[in-house]
């Protein structure tokens, strides 16, 4: 579902770019909040494996087409919406910069696409609530695939949108999203399956990772991360062998529509120079070596064709370059994190004060009291500085007289009249 530059007006590309942006903005913001030194490597292995599944076309059945996994349902499940979004453009980039796979004025789309709707859409609405506390396998599974499917035709519901606000390409609103939504349907429903049985194995192998991040264990270091970074070096430099080559969902619909599975991009302008640029600086252009000398990358599709070498260097190189981009990004933000952490900051303390209180009623010769408490907090600001040690806190209790108030009722026994009064003793 990578889109092409050749479907996109500048104006569009650009505004999504800016989309894209801010969500990297605020996600990095939450994200550096939140992280802590176990999550780093995760973003990492789990960024290479999902460029290597990426490079795993799988057919779907009698209609002649494929897919690939988008991911961001299994990113997001493991590693949280902000971090997993984070990861994705990760990929992304990767992914255009040096291996042409979705053009560079489509950057941003193909973020928006594939990372905003399973991380902030399908996680928080479907998958979470379908699922529950301490779901079955059944359940999990459920979640998982409507999940997956949810997010997949949100993401290729927007392909087509922005590609007929471009109008560029002259594709006809309703016959391009009579494609595209029933063919992601199908590669909704293979993402759900897949992603189900992968959390399953990590649930079961690692159920810590699904708590607070302050009860994880270290030991999942040795258990989870060099699994996910064995499982991307194996999936790049040996499955990818046997991708389907049969176009994947959106050229495909393209085809069916155009009769072409790649539209023609512009050679001038915006277009032309960004084409220029990706030529440059993709060395393993459609997942392998270069056909010829200086020859143009096949942006938004892989190099049918090419050799096994160019393939397995491309799925090695891919994951090593985006492991090492994802990490990049966790430990910068991390050293944020720690350098806003020794800054002077004022933060405030609340300290519970206890009130007693005493009423005393008289009724003619007849006296008695009514004593009763209360609690309250005062919030009290402090600045600290982190840098340096902590000065004692002069007046910890932050104690506070409390006067005790005594409250007198006279009453003359001839008001009473003939009722009765009963009154309980008190110790």
């Amino acid at each position: 579902m990578h889109m092409a530059d050749a479907l996109l007006s500048p104006a569009v590309g650009t505004a999504m770019w800016g989309a894209a942006a801010g969500t990297i903005a605020w996600c990095s913001a939450k994200v550096k909040q939140e992280l802590d030194d176990r999550k780093i490597p995760l973003m990492g292995v789990l960024g290479a494996f999902l460029f290597a599944a990426q490079m795993i076309n799988f057919t779907i059945p009698a209609t002649g087409s494929s897919g690939h996994l988008g991911g961001g349902l299994l990113l997001t499940i493991l590693l949280g919406p902000h971090a997993a979004f984070l990861t994705i453009a990760s990929v992304l980039v990767i992914q255009a910069l040096f291996f042409a796979d979705g053009g560079l004025l489509a950057l941003g789309c193909n973020i928006f696409n594939l990372g905003i709707f399973p991380a902030f859409v399908a996680y928080p609405l479907i998958y979470r609530p379908l699922c529950g506390q301490d779901p079955s396998t059944g359940r999990r599974t459920t979640a998982t695939v409507a999940a997956a499917i949810v997010g997949l035709q949100l993401g290729s519901f927007s392909v087509v949108l922005e590609t007929v606000l471009s109008g560029i390409s002259a594709l006809p609103f309703t016959a391009f999203v009579s494609l595209m939504q029933p063919i992601h349907l199908g590669i909704g429903l293979v993402e759900g399956v897949v992603t189900a049985i992968i959390v399953g194995f990590v649930h079961k192998a690692r159920p810590d990772i699904f708590i607070d991040n302050a009860t994880v264990r270290h030991g999942f270091m040795k258990s989870i991360v060099p699994a996910f970074l064995a499982l991307a070096l194996v999936t790049g430099g040996f499955i990818s062998w046997f991708a389907s080559e049969k176009p994947d969902g959106l050229e495909w619909s393209l085809k069916k529509v155009t009769g072409r599975e790649e539209l023609d991009g512009a050679n001038n302008g915006l277009h032309g120079r960004l084409a220029t640029l990706q030529g440059r600086l993709s060395f393993l252009p459609g997942y392998n070596f270069k056909k010829t000398e200086g020859a143009k990358p096949e942006a938004g599709g892989k190099n049918e064709g090419g050799s096994r070498v160019g393939t397995s260097m491309a799925g090695i190189v891919g994951a090593l370059l985006t492991l090492g981009l994802a990490v990049l990004v966790g430990v910068v933000l991390r050293k944020r994190q720690q350098l806003a952490a020794t800054r002077p900051h004022s933060h405030e303390h609340a300290h519970p004060h206890r009130h007693e209180h005493e009423h005393l009623h008289s009724h003619g010769h007849t006296s008695h009291s009514h004593g009763h408490s209360h609690e309250h907090t005062h919030p009290h600001p402090h600045v600290h500085d982190h840098s340096q040690p902590h000065q004692a806190d002069p007046n910890p209790q932050h104690t506070h007289e409390a006067r005790v108030d005594v409250h007198c009722h006279g009453h003359d026994d001839s008001e009473h009249g003939s009722h009765e009064h009963h009154h309980d003793e008190h110790s």
